[in-house]
């Protein structure tokens, strides 16, 4: 199976920052969340090719880990990795990386599932979703 990634790199702002200076925790989903739309534009999967096929696709885990702090300044960079499944499901691991030494900061897990317009759980891989698969030969 291919290994789809992509990466982004991001800077710390001042309005990320605790009063200790380390990025506050609820800023972590934000950098996935920019990491997700990274690698849905490198891809193809985009939340708007999602919406346009008739579906929904929200988080239903989110998980990270601290490794070393972030602090305001920092330029990281952001790596996401589709980790392929045979289910209805969309499953990225994260790793946040220190480019100044090459030291991993973070690390995260998160996982979509499909919900038709009615907010109906899907069970089975969407034709465009399967489709996808096929193409990236992720199946």
């Amino acid at each position: 199976m291919k290994k789809l990634s992509a990466s982004k790199r991001f800077e710390i702002r001042f309005s990320e920052v605790d009063s200790m200076n380390i990025v506050w925790h609820g800023s972590y989903p934000l950098y996935f969340e920019d990491a997700r739309e990274a690698f849905g534009k490198k891809y193809g999967l985009g939340y708007t090719t999602i919406f346009s096929n008739g579906y929904y696709a929200p988080l239903v885990e989110l998980s990270f880990k601290y490794k070393k702090p972030l602090v305001y300044g920092m330029k990281p960079t952001i790596i996401i990795t589709y980790v392929p499944t045979e289910s209805a499901k969309i499953i990225f691991d994260y790793e946040i990386v220190d480019e100044a030494d090459g030291s991993v900061l973070a690390t995260g897990h998160s996982m979509q599932v499909f919900m038709d317009k009615y907010y109906q759980l899907v069970w089975d891989n969407p034709e465009f979703y399967r489709k996808w698969k096929e193409q990236w030969e992720v199946l």
